[in-house]
């Protein structure tokens, strides 16, 4: 008897790694230190070193119970996206740039080409976040997973100067809310998803003339990374006075995350688009407008909140950046929470 045997095939695990190299060698910066397949990651300080006081921020988390879809359509080359997206844009929701990136996959077993798919989602991700993916974990658990199953999660480390960190301290009544479009349903809720339709690749593949796609695509379009155009704001010298990812827990549980006591934020449901696919679900699923405003995005990925001479100048520089800003509200006095209306 051997590993093998037992389930775990080790030359597949080096398969899977030769496999995903060219993928990483596409995140590399200048600032990484050796290669893929150490013990360890190597990033060097030198990428922060001229900063006053460097404040080194982190993110964790996964995909979520999209990776169910995943599996029924069997396309893996984008829920790393989802992954890094995760992770990275609650580092730039404190004003963070990503430095690197790290990824645990967990499956039942290694198919060499499965896993090399899944880094490139990665590696797609790291690219758009400007982080190097400097190392990662492919755990092959034969008995603990179905063979054809995996999970995924991931690691992010950033930087920020201390003073230019987004904390919420600064917001003001009159600050305006500006909100950045969501690609849809992003990494959360999927678990009333999958309650709402059908989960079989045959619904899947089901044309819808509203969604003007198939709803396996719609559903797994990989979540907005909006580091770059957080990054276009600053370089415009705006000062964002706070800012919400808004994931799991929708508007109810995300926004008042950004505020300070004493103010509240008030955002107008009709000041953007929302999305066909969350209509669809509303309607398909008989679910409650709140409950979808407390489990979804709702087509807003991120809300900022600046100063009133700042929004066209924040607007422009969300543009450039290529994501598509709506001024969705305003703080106001008032008790911390979010109003909807």
């Amino acid at each position: 008897m051997d590993y093998k045997t037992s389930g775990v095939d080790i030359e597949a695990g080096y398969k899977s790694v030769e496999l995903m190299k060219k993928y990483v060698k596409t995140t590399v910066r200048p600032e990484m230190l050796g290669g893929i397949g150490g013990f360890s990651g190597a990033f060097s300080a030198e990428a922060f070193k001229d900063m006053e006081h460097p404040v080194l921020l982190s993110g964790t988390d996964g995909v979520g119970t999209k990776l169910k879809l995943a599996f029924l359509m069997d396309r893996h080359d984008t829920v790393g996206i989802d992954c890094v997206a995760m992770c990275v844009n609650d580092v730039a929701c404190a004003g963070g740039d990503p430095l690197f990136f790290l990824d645990y996959i967990a499956c039942g077993k290694n198919y060499p080409e499965k896993i090399a798919d899944i880094v490139k989602g990665v590696a797609d991700g790291c690219r758009q976040a400007g982080a190097a993916l400097v190392g990662g974990e492919t755990a092959e658990m034969p008995g603990f997973y179905p063979e054809d199953e995996y999970d995924l999660a991931g690691f992010a480390v950033g930087v920020v100067d201390q003073k230019d960190m987004i904390t919420g301290e600064d917001l003001q009544p009159g600050d305006v809310l500006i909100g950045l479009a969501s690609s849809g349903v992003h990494s959360n809720g999927f678990s009333l998803v999958r309650k709402i339709f059908d989960m079989t690749p045959e619904s899947l593949d089901t044309w819808y003339d509203e969604l003007g796609g198939k709803l396996g695509d719609v559903l797994l379009a990989p979540t907005k990374i909006y580091v770059k155009a957080l990054q276009s704001i600053r370089k415009e010298g705006v000062r964002i006075h706070a800012c919400s990812h808004i994931t799991g827990g929708g508007f109810y549980e995300n926004v008042p995350r950004m505020l300070k006591d004493g103010v509240c934020a008030r955002i107008e449901k009709d000041s953007y688009p929302v999305p066909p696919i969350f209509r669809l679900m509303q309607k398909k699923g008989n679910v409650d407008e709140k409950v979808m405003y407390n489990t979804y995005n709702m087509g807003i990925g991120m809300v900022l909140a600046v100063r009133p001479e700042d929004v066209e100048k924040t607007m422009d520089a969300v543009s450039a950046a290529g994501e598509y800003p709506y001024r969705i509200g305003s703080i106001v006095e008032g008790q911390k929470g979010v109003v909807l209306c």
